[in-house]
């Protein structure tokens, strides 16, 4: 027992220095998840999953991929891909069929494989997933109709790759007796009904228990989780590997229903998949023998060629064949498609299954397909991101502001970072405000920016901050709870009012809701209004050795007071409460002049001209 408890505590503190490895170098965690599972498994043998976990491992794999799928089905919204329907239906149609057909000859061929484990391999390999591609989507950071297209097909494309997987897997069953064929179509046939019927009632089931309340919200989570493994668990008792389907069609149907709340649910899901990824990814690695691994020798580079330069391009160049699509987003979409979890626990589940079935060399299947998945993770996330940035599809970095109010703070505010090229996007429901901002130049959205409007019209691209600068207490901490979880709380910064600085502790509303408080403890939004008002300006000073940020305290004193600090390379950093603020040489203080400062200087600048 201790040694089990030590095994689990093993992979968890793994897959933990695995993540956050992976975000520290912003690298695909995957990467360093397989690497760690093949050095504790394969290479020094530390640890064996297989006694460990028993007859349990299969299923519990199975069930931590129908949650990954249900979780990233949640997120499409069919208004994120109207305008490239057409080409994500492609994809994982004809294109799959075209990916299938390469990969099964040229497998056939390299490998000496029979037709039938070739075909089975091919479709194996169809599918992208996506556990390996929102990791490289949030590195990459392709413009908003690759990013679509690529996710939609990776989660779409999991559960039609197993249904193939299955189909090819009876009729190798089957064959030698005369209903070989017909055993396969029937198997495709069941599989489209159970998943289809079980994943939709689910839906529906889960959408109305939500829609009227029959749940608290504390048990809002629990209740999906458990009608998610119900939905897996009967669908694939009534037709074998349809549950994956059923999960995804059950996580599309509540993602397009408008009027039910997914954010709690969606948010416990990523944290409960990233968990699941990690653990996964560990353990399958592990199972593997390095003798497996030396037998392929280099075969597989050339089998990861074809799939890269020939198997990938053909089905994107016929899929998106009279799309919208510009020549360099799919020269992207046509170099993006790592293999993932999905591939890994169907192959290891599969060549079991052929190999007690009598099938020679379906244990090649298993190490295949991680050498397919490694080397198609590695090169893909080591040269993606610079082909986006040399192709020029691209989002920028998130370093823009999304400001809360067009007030005369927030114009002022805005005016002076835009100076240095940071995008800031100011909205507010006041009209004369806007109409202020716009004559100053300033990009600007009309309208309550948490309405349901501005989800569907706001155009963040760029933009990673919230600046809450309105005179309304409830505005800023609502925008706060809005972009906290979108942009991260440590991200979401707000100003004090003025009635918010008179209260106490107690009823101060919480920093992980109103963000953190800018700019110093005596500044609040009437204060900073009344200095403009009386002719305080906005500066921009340079940093330099000699005038360095002690020294322009030193000649400036209170009178001066920090903002923002902008530095070389164009990041914000800001000043904020209880947070050290020390820009270096070469950065741009952006500052608050008050009204005496400013005529001070005035007054010198005369007296010396």
């Amino acid at each position: 027992m201790d040694s089990t408890i030590l095994a689990f505590a093993f992979v968890a503190i793994l897959a933990f220095a695995c993540q956050w490895l992976a975000w520290r170098v912003k690298l695909p965690a995957i990467l360093f998840l397989l690497a760690s599972g093949l050095i504790v498994g394969p290479l020094t043998g530390w640890f064996d999953p297989d006694p460990l976990f028993g007859d349990l491992l299969f299923p519990l794999i199975s069930l931590s991929v129908a949650i990954i799928l249900f979780e990233g089905s949640l997120t499409l919204d069919f208004a994120e891909i109207r305008a490239q329907k057409n080409v994500v239906q492609r994809l994982i149609t004809i294109g799959a069929l075209v990916t299938w057909g390469v990969i099964a000859a040229a497998t056939h061929y390299l490998f000496e494989l029979s037709w039938s484990l070739s075909v089975l391999f091919g479709a194996l390999t169809v599918v992208t997933g996506p556990t390996v591609i929102v990791p490289m989507l949030r590195t990459v950071r392709p413009n908003a109709s690759i990013g679509n297209i690529l996710r939609w097909e990776g989660i779409l494309i999991d559960p039609i790759g197993a249904l193939l997987v299955v189909v090819v897997y009876e009729f190798m069953v089957a064959q030698g007796q005369a209903l070989g064929l017909t055993s396969g179509l029937l198997a495709f046939v069941e599989i489209i009904a159970a998943g289809s019927i079980m994943g939709l009632a689910g839906g529906w089931i889960l959408s109305a228990i939500l829609k009227r309340h029959w749940v608290p919200d504390y048990l809002e989570n629990l209740a999906t989780l458990s009608l998610v493994f119900v939905v897996f668990g009967v669908a694939n008792a009534l037709a074998h590997e349809s549950g994956l389907l059923a999960v995804t069609l059950m996580g599309m149907w509540l993602a397009n229903q408008k009027d039910i709340r997914m954010a709690e649910i969606l948010n416990f899901k990523e944290n409960l998949t990233v968990v699941l990824i990690s653990g996964l990814f560990i353990i399958l690695a592990a199972r593997l023998t390095l003798d497996d691994i030396i037998a392929l020798g280099w075969t597989p580079l050339i089998l990861l060629a074809i799939m890269q330069f020939v198997a990938r391009p053909l089905s994107v160049l016929i899929s998106s064949t009279g799309s919208t699509l510009r020549w360099q987003e799919k020269a992207l979409l046509s170099w993006i498609a790592p293999r993932g979890i999905v591939a890994a626990a169907v192959s290891a589940l599969f060549a079991i299954k052929l190999e007690q079935a009598g099938e020679e060399g379906a244990l090649i299947l298993v190490p295949l397909t991680f050498s397919v998945i490694f080397g198609t993770v590695v090169l893909q996330s080591a040269t993606a991101g610079f082909l986006a940035r040399w192709l020029g599809v691209n989002e920028p970095p998130p370093n823009g502001f999304l400001i809360v109010g067009a007030n005369s703070v927030a114009r002022a505010v805005a005016t002076e970072l835009k100076k240095h090229n940071v995008r800031v996007l100011v909205s507010d429901s006041n009209w004369d405000n806007i109409r202020a901002a716009r004559m100053k130049g300033l990009e600007t959205f009309f309208g309550n920016p948490v309405s349901e409007y501005a989800e569907q019209r706001l155009d963040l691209v760029g933009i990673g901050k919230l600046l809450a600068l309105s005179p309304e207490r409830s505005n800023n901490t609502v925008a706060g709870m809005r972009f906290g979880s979108e942009f991260g709380t440590h991200n979401i910064y707000a100003l004090q009012t003025t009635s918010e600085a008179k209260l106490s502790e107690k009823h101060q509303h919480g920093e992980e809701h109103r963000g953190q408080r800018l700019f110093a403890e005596t500044m609040t939004y009437s204060k900073f209004s009344s200095l403009l008002s009386q002719g305080g300006e906005m500066h921009s000073t340079r940093l330099t050795k000699e005038f360095g940020f002690e020294k322009f305290i030193d000649i400036n004193g209170k009178e001066a007071i920090p903002l923002f600090a902008i530095t070389p390379e164009g990041k914000v950093q800001i000043c904020v409460i209880g947070r050290e603020f020390k820009p270096s040489a070469g950065w741009t203080i952006v500052s608050l002049f008050t009204p005496s400062l400013v005529t001070e200087r005035a007054t010198s600048n005369t007296a010396t001209s």
